[in-house]
């Protein structure tokens, strides 16, 4: 089996004490396709888990009713349905107070992305806006797509993995329509496929303390050439987003965890925690421990349909 994924009662892996559970894609058969859909019932009840955990995979939510708040990282959303939120691998997320919570849930890790590579950076631009506030119109044409979607993974038919995908597909470029044009998806090429290897190893290691020198090495080029490779795809260098997804693990962990200020700096690659301070501040203005203070669990939510703010 993937590390992304598990047979039906396989039993979790124990998280290390004060780490949320990461949680992987139960599939139905180690062959099975790694993608799973259903409505918040069927799926199960870890799909309205209100305690902060983690996936491996991605997770589409199409909220048809209910109230509460969905937490993903720093950000609040008070349920005002009909909503369509997604949550990335390695978010923490949980649902607070939630009553009535109804709607229909897609599972899906990376590696179900054959067909349509790009949509890879569709779940990126998405990502930066993962919750959204659907109008009549819109909240129909999502609740159909939705059903066809856990229709044809019920029914499990020849040829169902493409025609999934297919529907997945254009859930998601409709989806980015909703946030007006993105980043223009860059030219095929070496470079791109450079960043975008980059991309892939950032969302999974980037918080294990590498430098840039140790991932241009394992994607075999010279720091020199991943550097321009990543600066024409993103506009940003290696070092700046490798910051980035180390302060922002490093929030999440004092936002959403017990662990210490020597435990989550040691968890995002630090051996020294007065240099993780020091980095920490330099990132954000802030001391780890004002920043905790500021950001529990109980922070004010914000209006969902929006960017946080």
């Amino acid at each position: 089996m993937s590390d992304t994924t598990a047979l039906p009662g396989t039993p979790r892996t124990t998280p290390r004490p004060g780490d949320p559970p990461m949680h992987r894609l139960e599939v139905r058969l180690p062959d099975q396709v790694p993608f799973a859909a259903g409505t918040f019932d069927t799926i199960g009840p870890m799909s309205r888990a209100a305690f902060p955990h983690r996936h491996t995979f991605y997770e589409i939510v199409h909220v048809t009713a209910g109230t509460g708040t969905h937490v993903v990282d720093l950000a609040r959303w008070e349920l005002h349905p009909p909503h369509l939120g997604l949550i990335l691998p390695g978010q923490l997320h949980h649902w607070e107070d939630t009553r009535g919570l109804d709607g229909s849930v897609v599972l899906f890790t990376e590696a179900f992305l054959l067909d349509h590579p790009g949509d890879r950076d569709l779940l990126r631009r998405l990502g930066e806006h993962p919750w959204l506030t659907l109008d009549g119109p819109t909240h129909a044409r999502t609740g159909r797509l939705m059903a066809e979607l856990v229709e044809e993974y019920g029914h499990g038919a020849d040829g169902f993995a493409t025609v999934l995908r297919s529907l997945l597909h254009v859930l998601l470029v409709r989806t980015a329509r909703l946030r007006g044009p993105g980043t223009p998806t860059p030219p095929p090429g070496r470079p791109a496929a450079v960043a975008e290897e980059f991309d892939r190893l950032l969302a999974r290691t980037g918080t294990d303390g590498r430098s840039v020198r140790a991932y241009a090495e394992l994607i075999g080029v010279t720091p020199g050439y991943l550097t321009e490779a990543v600066r024409a795809a993103t506009g940003r260098t290696p070092g700046s987003l490798l910051r980035e997804a180390r302060t922002r693990e490093a929030q999440r962990l004092l936002a959403r965890t017990e662990l210490s200020v020597r435990q989550i700096a040691a968890r995002t690659g630090f051996s020294d925690p007065a240099y993780f301070c020091r980095f920490f501040r330099r990132e954000t203005g802030t001391s780890p421990g004002d920043f905790r203070k500021h950001h529990d669990r109980h922070a004010p939510s914000i209006e969902a349909g929006g960017p946080p703010a």
